[in-house]
């Protein structure tokens, strides 16, 4: 198993509920699980409301929903399901606002229903709008500690970790898949690679194609100063644009009783970009050199101005949310900033991949999209992960 994330080690997890006992080793560049995605994101357990129905996405956000509360409760980890407001706020989001319910119906989002404007404020009192979508099954929780409750789960069982350890390349040869790092390399029969920003490096090196490719968005989350009163109950979402696969920024209440603004969605020139000022040639090249990114640009300009101003101004940042709770914008900040990398794999065409993404070389299975919702289907992700191993096995 390559890749230590929450969906890696679903993953792990799920191979040996079918195969107890197995020989299995989880692999990771970074001394600690769940560093990257899953320790840098909103804590959010989705719904499903979002996703094209008879999606990998909206079948396993559901179903993965369901499975993390489960976990959660028989781990001791905090769950909430504080629930969710979706608001619209001009008349021309009223339609999309309609084609989310149906969406949300269709995927067999448990409680969703149809707001007015009279009755937002019974479910938020601070929130203004014309119309909302109300899914009280949208909760929160920490996914960093789910991680780690599943490497432990992991270690229990036997399950070896090599962490620290950066694996570089993959190939197959006699039957054996060789996963190639600094001071060596590992034998097996095969291999799951759950590697997230560096996915699709990992899968064009045992022998895939090259589309699409992980382009990394930057992330930024305020947080409200600690001590203000309750502004928001739950959370507070705007309707997001039907044609990009983010959904803009929005007021969350966190699991240790904080809230949270945002998050922006900034192309950065670093897969591990936490801070702004961080390039990597490597990555810039990768993010430069792919005609996607260019032809992304193109379509989404004006897009990336908003996420440049709010980047470069917290009032951008505070108004935009404000729009939903006016109240936030004469709230005190917390100085520090929380920042999360999206690896969003982009096609040559310039496609957002808005599914989830898996796919197949000799001796080994690769997830290439893995964007939100993954860690709230991770559990569900898993299953289908190992489904789709099984049947490579068979063929």
């Amino acid at each position: 198993m390559v890749g230590a994330g929450i969906v890696g080690l679903a993953v792990a997890r799920e191979y040996l509920r079918r195969r107890p006992g197995a020989s299995l080793i989880v692999i990771d560049k970074e001394q600690t699980v769940g560093f990257h995605q899953t320790g840098h994101n909103s804590g959010v357990i989705h719904s499903g409301v979002y996703y094209k129905p008879g999606s990998l996405k909206a079948r396993l956000c559901v179903q993965g929903a369901r499975l993390m509360y489960q976990f959660c409760d028989e781990h001791g980890i905090k769950t909430e399901r504080c629930g969710k407001l979706i608001v619209a706020i001009r008349q021309d989001e009223l339609p999309r606002l309609a084609d989310l319910e149906s969406r949300g119906h269709a995927n067999g989002v448990p409680g969703l229903r149809r707001v007015p404007s009279a009755e937002i404020g019974e479910i938020e009192p601070d929130c203004k709008g014309l119309a909302a979508l109300h899914s009280p099954a949208t909760g929160i929780t920490d996914y960093g500690a789910v991680a780690r409750a599943l490497e432990q789960e992991l270690r229990d069982q036997g399950v070896a970790f090599s962490l620290g350890c950066q694996v570089t390349g993959i190939g197959r040869e006699h039957g054996v898949t060789t996963l190639r790092h600094a001071a060596g390399e590992y034998r097996a029969n095969w291999a799951i690679v759950c590697a997230g920003l560096w996915s699709d490096r990992l899968a064009v090196t045992a022998g895939a194609a090259a589309d699409p490719r992980i382009v990394p968005f930057r992330g930024a989350y305020l947080r409200l100063a600690d001590g203000q009163r309750q502004v928001v109950r739950g959370m507070v979402y705007p309707v997001p644009d039907p044609e990009l696969p983010f959904l803009g920024v929005h007021v969350t209440r966190h699991v240790d009783g904080g809230v949270m603004l945002g998050p922006t969605a900034m192309l950065v020139g670093a897969r591990d970009a936490y801070s702004a000022w961080r390039m990597r040639g490597a990555d810039l090249r990768s993010t430069a050199g792919w005609p996607g990114t260019w032809r992304v640009a193109r379509s989404f300009w004006r897009t990336g101005i908003s996420e440049l101003r709010m980047a470069a101004s917290r009032k951008a940042f505070v108004r935009a949310c404000s729009q939903y709770v006016p109240a936030i914008e004469g709230m005190r900040l917390d100085r520090h900033a929380a920042y999360g990398v999206r690896a969003q794999a982009v096609g040559r065409n310039g496609q957002l991949l808005d599914d989830f993404a898996i796919s197949a070389t000799p001796g080994a299975t690769h997830v290439r999209n893995a964007p939100s919702p993954a860690a709230t289907s991770s559990l569900a992700l898993a299953g289908e992960l190992v489904d789709r191993f099984e049947q490579q096995q068979a063929d």
